[in-house]
């Protein structure tokens, strides 16, 4: 729209200037050329908003939270959402699929959308399409060997474009598990463990605030800092584990660095998502 007013105030000055019939058929045609350039942009930008939509109704990745994050929701006709609403992003389960990929594995979305608990990673684009919607929610479930749970919640969760190397941001944090995300579980600690405001990083993509290749020594994509303190794409160990660098599937705020969960799930929802409204 702010291009359309801008080409009919320059014909307008032009005429007042006394641009001759040429030119101003030049300008005309310039105006029709932009006019189409415009529709298009648009038509562009509405196909990226559907895609995440057909995505899921594809892959069937809507889960409700009902305490049973492998039950599929019906996406035919209108969708159902039973008390969830949630989308899941991220899941780990039992190391069968490998984290320890390129830039454009994870900017495209990898791993298994078929089995009930099935790992994947729904790709950094989706996540873009998906959170530049709105106002989303993220919730983190998480399991260890030992079959206790916790969980971490952030409000205003979203991941910026392709062009910002698909920026992380997030807000206030609640939960059980600790603000592993921010680095809230203690000040002095912030400058390397708040994953806010950083880039996506993989081996071979490095954005992180580290003299070296975080990705590559985590053995993971993520918004890696300096390197982290929450690694949830790290290797898959069983519990304690020992290694060169702290490369398990990490959440330092509950088990420390040297403990891989067993299990994890992520998935945002709308802020202002309210059950059992179809």
């Amino acid at each position: 729209m702010k291009i359309l007013i801008l080409i009919d105030f320059i014909l307008a000055a032009s005429l007042m200037d006394g641009i001759g019939s040429s030119d101003l058929q030049n300008c005309f045609q310039e105006q029709i050329r932009l006019q189409a350039q415009v529709r298009l942009l648009e038509h562009r930008v509405k196909q990226k908003q559907l895609k995440i939509i057909q995505l899921l109704e594809k892959k069937q990745i809507q889960y409700s939270d009902r305490g049973d994050e492998n039950r599929v929701i019906d996406l035919g006709g209108k969708r159902q959402y039973s008390g969830g609403g949630w989308t899941v992003f991220q899941r780990r389960s039992d190391g069968s699929q490998n984290f320890d990929r390129v830039w454009a594995d994870y900017e495209e979305g990898f791993g298994n959308f078929v089995l009930a608990n099935g790992e994947y990673w729904l790709g950094n684009k989706n996540l873009y399409y998906l959170t530049s919607q709105g106002n989303y929610t993220l919730r983190i479930d998480l399991t260890d060997f030992e079959g206790e749970r916790r969980f971490a919640q952030y409000t205003r969760f979203r991941v910026a474009g392709e062009e910002h190397s698909y920026e992380m941001s997030c807000g206030e944090y609640s939960g059980t598990a600790g603000d592993s995300l921010t680095g809230g579980f203690h000040p002095e600690v912030k400058w390397w463990a708040d994953h806010r405001g950083m880039k996506f990083s993989t081996r071979d993509r490095d954005n992180d605030n580290y003299e070296g290749n975080c990705a590559e020594e985590e053995k993971a994509g993520w918004w890696f800092n300096r390197c982290h303190s929450a690694n949830l794409n790290g290797l898959y160990y069983k519990g304690p584990y020992t290694a060169i660098t702290d490369n398990g599937v990490v959440w330092y705020s509950w088990h420390g660095w040297w403990y891989s969960l067993k299990s994890v799930v992520m998935k945002v929802r709308p802020a202002d998502f309210e059950p059992n409204i179809v």
